[in-house]
């Protein structure tokens, strides 16, 4: 098999099935609205952002706010997550999630499960976290459980347990290796394209001295056209790995806005949000309003007092 179709598949699953069995294992500076560019490479909640040569110099990630006429006060965040990232990302995020009222996030785990500071301790059994944790370290990243502070009053699981998901996988007669191939068909496609780096590129990244930087570099330039790779797991009814838990997510979220919450984070996956938008609007009737962006991977030399500032 082609190594860039690897690289494809690897990058989906890294940026698309964020903790997904994590919760079966046991227990910034404020953002500047984004002012659009033509030297950006943009999916709708990730984008790498380059010079004038066009190199890169940070992935970055979305935070969308959502509102409508018709719910005076409603605020809704759609914040984007890249699973490994920069400790500043990490840290910048923090800080933004203390202006909410509630965080609902994403992890597949019993009701209840409370993630401790610093995240799990010792090395994954999940063959998922096993390949999340690999991508970590080969590129020199943090991994988001480790660097978020679930403990905060205000976060809050929206998500399936690991029976739930387990149950709607099976009502759709899907599986991890159904769902394994038809990422890895995605890559192929994409392979045939000339869409992601040559296997020279790669073999050239993978021997190099400075090699977690320059394969940051190219799967950097990779995840903003994931999106189309990751709808591959969606068939005409959805999916349990995306549609489903996105169900049960928003299903927390009505019963936050019921109990009267205004100002409230959804912060999911990145593959997760346009579905997410798309219900936001149909069955809420919110609307996008501003986007700001937060750097998750600084891909340039970082400037002495800049390493965790959202792009301008």
């Amino acid at each position: 098999m082609p190594g860039r179709a690897v690289l494809a598949w690897l990058l989906s699953l890294g940026i698309g099935l964020c903790g997904l069995l994590r919760g079966a294992e046991p227990e910034t500076r404020q953002p500047t609205v984004d002012q659009p560019t033509a030297r950006a490479q943009s999916g709708r909640f990730v984008r790498l952002r380059r010079d004038e040569q066009q190199a890169p110099l940070a992935l970055e990630t979305a935070v969308v706010r959502y509102t409508s006429p018709q719910r005076p006060g409603l605020e809704v965040d759609l914040v984007a997550a890249i699973h490994v990232g920069d400790k500043s990302y990490y840290d910048a995020l923090n800080r933004l999630f203390e202006d909410y009222e509630v965080v609902l996030y994403e992890l597949v785990a019993p009701e209840g499960t409370r993630i401790p500071k610093g995240g799990r301790q010792g090395t994954s059994t999940h063959p998922v976290g096993l390949l999340q944790d690999g991508l970590s370290s080969l590129l020199g990243l943090e991994h988001q459980l480790r660097c978020v502070d679930y403990t905060r009053p205000n976060f809050m699981h929206a998500d399936m347990s690991p029976e739930d998901f387990a149950r709607a996988m099976q009502n759709r007669k899907e599986s991890f290796s159904k769902m394994f191939l038809r990422l890895l068909g995605a890559g192929i496609a994409q392979t045939e394209s000339g869409d992601v780096p040559s296997d020279v590129e790669l073999l050239a990244a993978l021997f190099a001295k400075d090699r977690a930087v320059r394969l940051k570099k190219i799967v950097a330039q990779q995840l903003p056209s994931m999106d189309g790779a990751l709808a591959v797991l969606d068939g005409p009814e959805g999916s349990a790995i995306l549609t489903d838990r996105n169900t049960r997510c928003l299903e927390v979220f009505s019963r936050q806005v019921a109990d009267g919450k205004r100002r409230i984070a959804i912060f999911y996956g990145a593959a997760h949000l346009p579905d997410m938008e798309r219900r936001l609007a149909a069955e809420y009737g919110l609307t996008a309003t501003t986007t700001r962006w937060l750097t998750a991977w600084q891909l340039a030399p970082p400037k002495a007092d800049s390493a965790a500032e959202p792009s301008p």
